[in-house]
């Protein structure tokens, strides 16, 4: 599993931001918006596919691309769907694309071209796939949807195996972090170190790590006002990692 980016929606360095970690020469403190790279039984699937998506893509040599997994519609997870067109050439084949039912429509909505009638040549080829809160599989992989919540707004994490992969989350009902139980690495998001209307903050996402008691876990989703990525993993228990761009792990 690769992070390809661990920044919010603004990423960082924010624009016209004259903060230290805004100005930080530490490669650690340069964040894309949040997405992942998932290989497992020769399947490249990608989580999230933001406005990053073709940096992100060229940064990681991806040289293919099987399925798009969509935790929720926010353009910094949606946005770069349009880079798509690659992969449609180089594979001669639609892109596999998973979400619910509202961020489909969502996607109908910010991409109508794609859909339409009668399509400009060369537009994104897609095979959308309507998931609900039950475990589906692409090509045999398993994949279990774990419901939470954003303030307001449902979205879905995803278990693969013992990984377990969630961001955006200010709220995990009971039933559902049973799924995540017995998951040896997590990811989940911790947006600062101040609480948050929508997100986790650092606290919060250590609290549900030492209730879920993963082997190891990684913070990601990170704010420019989390601080220096040096100082707040100096800061961490052993088993849990400030997560960065371009970390890989083997899981």
């Amino acid at each position: 599993m690769t992070f390809l980016g661990t920044g919010t929606s603004q990423g960082v360095p924010v624009i016209a931001c004259s903060c230290p970690v805004c100005h930080s020469s530490d490669p650690h403190d340069r964040r894309l918006r949040t997405s992942a790279l998932v290989e497992i039984d020769g399947l490249n699937i990608v989580i999230d596919s933001g406005p990053d998506f073709r940096e992100q893509m060229l940064r990681a040599n991806v040289q293919k691309l099987d399925a798009i997994l969509f935790t929720h519609e926010h353009r910094d997870h949606v946005a770069g769907l349009d880079d798509i067109r690659a992969f449609n050439y180089e594979q001669q084949r639609p892109m596999d694309i998973y979400a619910e039912e509202r961020v489909h429509l969502a996607l109908r909505k910010e991409f109508s071209y794609v859909f339409a009638e009668q399509k400009y040549p060369g537009v994104p080829q897609v095979n959308l796939h309507y998931i609900e809160n039950h475990q589906f599989n692409i090509n045999g992989t398993q994949i279990i949807p774990i419901r939470a919540m954003h303030m307001r707004l449902p979205l879905f994490g995803f278990r693969i195996n013992d990984f377990t992969y969630l961001t955006d989350v200010n709220f995990i009902a009971d039933k559902e972090k049973e799924k995540i139980k017995g998951s040896k690495y997590l990811v989940i998001n911790g947006l600062r170190k101040q609480k948050h209307i929508s997100h986790f903050a650092l606290d919060e996402a250590l609290d549900l790590i030492r209730e879920l008691k993963p082997q190891q876990a990684f913070i990601t989703h990170i704010s420019h006002q989390m601080g220096f990525h040096h100082q707040v993993q100096a800061e961490l228990p052993p088993n849990v990692t400030l997560a960065y761009d371009g970390l890989v792990l083997n899981i």
